[in-house]
């Protein structure tokens, strides 16, 4: 019997270091059905070639609790059916180590269309997963520290051509955003644009006495409303 050979894989969060796969083929047999990994396979389960024989119930052992169901029940449609199928689940290999995996594959049909066997493969998108996430909080981080940044810049301007205290000033940012419906830093990096453009010194002032107004506005309506 011809062993399956690995595949290659590509994850842009990886880059060159490639993922964790591995193929399979599972013949459908009168006595039963017969499983032929790859080396890739025996990795993903936590074993090396030779330390255990494939069998269903292995496969299946495998399985998070929560996904099981699952994918059996999908695995008995296309054995009996045929068509393509394409699982996102979690296997816990022999070390208990939780992976988090897509299965994909399609059943090969004889002549009269009688499923003979499965054929397919499985990723791990552990690492995947893990290097986005990461990626993903990095850029949040990041997108909250230039937002504080350019409310401060903002604030500074404020400070600076009004001769206001740094609450005050945040509160007149606050006041306009609220009457212009737009987010504080919208507002915040309009300003900080005009103070550094040397042409719109003219706008700039305009700018800054339009927040004055909408603060002063909204604190006599504080004001009176007391």
């Amino acid at each position: 019997m011809t062993e399956l050979s690995d595949l290659y894989t590509y994850s842009s969060a990886l880059g060159d270091s490639e993922s964790d796969a591995g193929t399979f083929r599972v013949d459908i047999e009168p006595s039963g059905p017969t499983f032929q990994w790859s080396d890739g396979m025996f990795r993903l389960h936590g074993y090396q070639r030779g330390e255990v024989v494939p069998t269903l119930e292995l496969i299946f052992a495998h399985k998070h609790p929560d996904d099981r169901e699952r994918c059996e029940e999908i695995v008995q449609q296309v054995s009996a059916t045929g068509g393509f199928f394409c699982m996102y689940h979690r296997i816990v290999d022999a070390r208990g180590k939780t992976r988090r995996v897509v299965t994909s594959g399609e059943a090969v049909l004889s002549a009269d269309g009688a499923v003979l066997a499965l054929e397919g493969v499985t990723v791990d998108l552990s690492r995947t997963l893990q290097r986005e996430t990461e990626q993903t909080a990095r850029d949040a981080v990041a997108r909250a520290t230039a937002t504080r940044t350019v409310i401060d810049q903002a604030r500074g301007i404020l400070m600076g051509q009004l001769r206001l205290g740094s609450d005050d000033a945040f509160q007149m940012l606050v006041s306009t955003s609220s009457h212009r419906n737009v987010k504080l830093v919208v507002v915040a990096a309009e300003l900080v644009q005009l103070a550094n453009s040397t042409e719109a010194r003219t706008y700039l002032d305009r700018a800054v006495r339009a927040i004055q107004l909408r603060g002063r506005a909204n604190h006599a309506g504080d004001r009176r409303a007391g």
